[in-house]
């Protein structure tokens, strides 16, 4: 996907938990639609990629929280929460999606289309 394509991609907001619902260290997986989301706290504030490792297809909401990384369960690699970017391998990055927290509530912008199968976890 190019970045002018990223731009133009239709776009719709979910509103996905309260925001009280995770403590600063904690993450979790939901479900928008047939999206999968990993949704991040920490003390800085919240995160939100997409529930899939780019190298086998895991879900990453399983996974351990390291200060500003996500290891994934499967095989350790470890993936920025901010950026997506994976950190010491050469795996591709995780997407990450608009965020912001109103009203209590934890509100994630994500694609109107469906994920593509290289998008969607495979357990």
């Amino acid at each position: 996907m190019t970045a002018a394509t990223a731009l133009d991609e239709r776009t719709e907001e979910h509103d996905l938990l309260a925001a009280d619902a995770l403590a600063p260290g904690e993450m979790t997986g939901v479900r928008a639609g047939r999206w999968s989301v990993l949704l991040v706290r920490t003390a800085e504030g919240w995160h939100a990629l997409n529930d899939r490792c780019p190298h086998a297809a895991a879900r990453l909401s399983p996974g351990r929280l390291r200060g500003r990384q996500v290891l994934c369960p499967l095989h350790g690699a470890r993936f920025d929460i901010a950026s997506g970017r994976c950190a010491g391998a050469a795996y591709g990055a995780v997407r990450t999606f608009p965020l912001r927290v109103e009203n209590g509530r934890v509100l994630v912008t994500l694609p109107a289309r469906p994920p593509e199968m290289v998008e969607t976890p495979l357990n």
